[in-house]
């Protein structure tokens, strides 16, 4: 059997597994598993003073696929490059060209570049049959995007990590989308809540049809949401109206209301929507849609269910108009077709309109009829993309809005009623836009039919307090919009932007809102105080800006790189002779408002003022693992708190204490208070203050116990830990039970075994605790989760869980599992590639040990 001359490169087997089908058998399709190189994570790899050379590297991983690559392609009439459709499938394909080169593989090889955005048989055929050469304009963003990723990251980290203790790397895109979060955190917390009241009545008019109606003015003047702000104005006016002798209707404004469907998705609408209707986060919205994109064996045959999912453009094919307007005929009826199709133009400066919006391959593919191909979740999305695709090209939605105002006593108040009547559903009858945080519920309201001058009788008259609400933590969804809106990232990038940020511990995702580390918050403060320039919202817009303008052929992108580096290298140098206490005092200056806000109730208190020494000053400190707030009497006073307001509100809405440090009470033995905090690690107990060098005795509150629930039993029971269970029913040696690094756990022989979370470490009773030990695994006797399948080189590979979360294992090589990785969808493809990583880093030539 003779090689294939056509050789096929893309990025994952799966793809490669459903482009070869298409293909037939000239053709070999091979995956390259994504990047093949990247700049090694060292100083030098982009050098500036060479005209921003690039040095590029073939990892462990890498070299395997490009030895098979190369293999293959010697000899070969063809290659064909056929990555994604964007910026970064460029780059693949470019990287694997110049690889193959430096190879001297690609001799009499002919090289072109293939594009397709769904992954049919059609689609396919067609895009080989018009191949290209590599766009060498996206290639030139691509290398202007990583080179400044890599300057900003490999300049300005070590200026965290040298001026800032405890911080992470820096990164371009990423500190910005963390100064939104910090922002928004700050604003929270100085946030004062004001009360106000609302007077509503209800009324029949006189065919006793009921209504709601709010107060809008008083005594001529017209209200707003607080201008009766206390319980003593809400009862004067709630006296107006049950004192009231006519109210009737004084005007009444109805007009037609027409709501047309949102466009077909992009990939940010999509996050957003997936979050606010499936609660997915945008990870896990990327994998779905990565598994429909990629295609899915249905009855023998595999294809692609959705276009590329990476896209900002919202336009769809005049094939794809054509069917989803056939469909809507079919399944709909006529008078829910528009008479001319809906065409859609991005509102963005820079999108991408080359490529189309997310739709289905074939909109005549219904949801219901994919039921038993697709998992849960990949049915769901697959099931809103599909829906959100039809809706836009159905008929606008018709809506009779009507608002009434009512006057009372012939002005001495007036009511005002507002509702609407859908005429016709249009659209809505298959698809409606999910809701943010704030929604109209007027609109969703009914109204009676009324006529000016009607006579309404008052039923009832009720008022109701409310206080404002701080604005809402962003969720995955809003912030991936605000990113879109000021113009940051692409939507290749949202998704790893938001993982970056987790990953270094910068914010954490909690009810699925963002909540900023003390780590993100010092870091977010550090920048604005030394490199505010580069954390702008404007600055990095312009700089996205002109990354579009060098996909598009307008500029050279070692001229923008130019102009960036001149100026960031300058800010850089400025940072040479800084010192710790400089940093310090900006922080102090940046973060203390937030921290030591002033009482309102008692403005002569001083809300620096140590309420340990009381003569000492509070400020911030940096420590090893980050910042915190102690006094400025250290050694002699030891007093410290996490950086948190006292009392504030967003740390009582965190559910974390607000009120962090409190006193729980005294301890009967020692008579030292016990007191309730919070530190780096999380909420733990003390007892007593430090005494000299001595530190006072700490427990940590167990995963799951509600602050609220800590008495100063529980507290002192936590402290008197590790306890005493009893004796082993075998040999009699003692049980413990205690609290260590990992949670709570049983000791017993000197093996640790941990409590199930659901199980309360303090009154666990010896029986369990056998039962525990009995029935955990010992060390090296742990039971596979999954054998996933064999290795090429022999052996089983093995799904496992560990101490510190899943991984794969083969032979005696273990490969930790990363986040963005479902175990319960881990293929044995995906596996081999960890397990190569794993293998390949292993290699690497180990450090000498210096003699002592």
């Amino acid at each position: 059997m003779t090689a294939a001359r056509q050789i096929v490169v893309v990025e994952s087997p799966a793809k490669a597994k459903t482009i070869n089908k298409y293909l037939g058998k000239d053709f070999d399709v091979i995956a390259s598993y994504g990047h093949v190189r990247d700049l090694p994570p060292k100083d030098g790899s982009v050098d500036p003073d060479q005209d921003f050379s690039m040095l590029w590297e073939v990892d462990g991983r890498g070299e395997k696929r490009m030895k098979e690559i190369a293999q293959k392609v010697r000899g070969a009439e063809k290659l064909f490059l056929a990555t994604d459709p964007d910026r970064e499938g460029e780059a693949i394909s470019w990287h694997i060209a110049e690889e193959l080169k430096r190879r001297r593989a690609l001799k009499d090889v002919e090289v072109q570049r293939v594009v397709f955005h769904e992954i049919t048989k059609q689609a396919v055929q067609e895009a080989f049959e018009h191949p290209r050469d590599l766009n060498q304009e996206l290639i030139d963003a691509y290398l202007a995007r990583r080179a400044l990723d890599y300057l900003v990251g490999f300049t300005l980290s070590p200026v965290l990590w040298r001026k800032l203790p405890g911080s992470r790397s820096a990164g371009r895109v990423q500190s910005v989308a963390l100064r939104l979060i910090c922002e928004r955190e700050a604003e929270i917390e100085v946030f004062k809540p004001q009360e106000y009241w609302s007077i509503e009545a209800l009324l029949a008019n006189d065919k006793g049809e009921t209504f709601t109606a709010r107060l809008s003015q008083l005594a001529g003047e017209k209200l707003d949401r607080l201008s009766i702000s206390t319980k003593e104005q809400a009862d004067k006016a709630l006296a107006v109206l049950q004192e009231s002798g006519r109210i009737s209707v004084a005007s009444l404004d109805e007009k037609l209301v027409r709501r047309n469907p949102q466009p077909p998705f992009t990939t940010s609408t999509l996050q957003q929507e997936a979050s606010r209707k499936l609660g997915f986060g945008a990870s896990k919205t990327m994998r779905a849609a990565q598994k429909l994109y990629e295609g899915i064996d249905i009855g023998g045959e595999t294809v692609g269910l959705i276009t590329y999912m990476r896209t900002d453009g919202v336009q769809l094919s005049q094939e794809a108009i054509a069917g989803a307007r056939s469909l809507v005929e079919t399944d709909f009826g006529t008078a829910y077709l528009p008479k001319e199709p809906r065409v859609y133009k991005s509102r963005q400066k820079n999108a991408q309109e080359a490529h189309e919006a997310i739709r289905p391959t074939d909109p005549h593919r219904r949801p219901a009829t994919l039921s038993r191909y697709l998992d849960k979740d990949e049915l769901r999305l697959y099931e809103l993309i599909w829906k959100r695709t039809l809706a836009s090209q159905m008929e606008s939605a018709r809506l009779n809005q009507t608002s009434v105002d009512l006057s009372v006593d012939g002005g001495a108040a007036v009511l005002r009623a507002s509702g609407s009547v859908v005429l016709f559903d249009g659209f809505l009858k298959l698809y409606e836009e999910g809701r943010d945080d704030s929604g109209d519920e007027d609109e969703s309201r009914r109204l009676p039919r009324l006529h000016e001058g009607e006579s309404c009788a008052l039923r009832e008259a009720t008022s109701e307090q409310h206080f404002t609400q701080p604005p809402p933590r962003y969720s995955e969804a809003s912030l991936i919009k605000r990113l879109e809106e000021l113009g940051i990232g692409r939507p290749s990038t949202y998704t790893s932007i938001l993982q970056v940020l987790q990953d270094r511990d910068y914010v954490r995702l909690e009810k699925r809102r963002f909540y900023p580390e003390d780590r993100g918050r010092l870091v977010t403060a550090f920048l604005s105080s030394f490199f505010d320039r580069y954390v702008e919202y404007d600055f990095t817009a312009q700089l996205e800006e002109q990354l579009d303008d060098i996909s598009g052929g307008r500029i050279d992108w070692k001229a923008v790189l130019r102009q960036f580096w001149e100026a960031f290298s300058t800010a850089v140098g400025g940072t040479k002779d800084l010192k710790i206490s400089d940093v310090i005092d900006a922080l102090d200056r940046d973060l203390g408002p937030h921290f030591f806000p002033q009482d309102p109730e008692n403005p002569d208190k001083d809300p620096r003022a140590c309420p340990s020494c009381g003569a000492g000053r509070l400020g911030l400190r940096l420590g090893k693992t980050g910042g915190f707030i102690g006094c400025s009497n250290y050694p002699e006073c030891r007093y410290t708190r996490p950086l948190a307001v006292a009392g504030s509100e967003g740390d009582a809405a965190n559910g974390e204490g607000g009120d962090l440090p409190r006193d729980l009470g005294s301890d009967p033995e020692s008579g030292k208070t016990v007191s309730l905090r919070k530190g780096p690690y999380g909420i733990y107990v003390q007892l007593g203050e430090p005494e000299g060098k001595e530190k006072p005795k700490r427990a940590s509150l167990p995963k799951g116990m509600d602050i609220g629930d800590v008495t100063l039993e529980k507290a002192l029971a936590l402290l008197s830990l590790p306890r005493d269970v009893g004796p082993h029913p075998d040999d009699g040696e003692m049980v413990q039970a205690g609290i260590g690094r990992y949670g709570p756990y049983i000791r017993y022989q000197g093996r640790y075994v941990n409590i199930p979370a659901d199980e309360d470490v303090l009154t666990i009773g010896l029986n369990r605790a056998v039962t525990l030990l009995a029935e955990a695994p010992k060390k090296g006797g742990a039971t596979p989760l999954k054998v996933l399948g064999e290795h090429p080189e022999g052996g089983e590979v093995s799904l496992n869980s560990g101490r510190y979360g899943p991984y794969v294992k083969h032979g005696k090589v273990y490969a930790t599992l990363p986040k963005t990785v479902d175990k319960d969808s881990l293929t044995l493809e995906q596996a081999l590639e960890l397990i190569a990583q794993k293998a390949a880093k292993g290699k690497s030539p180990a450090k000498k040990r210096k003699k002592a």
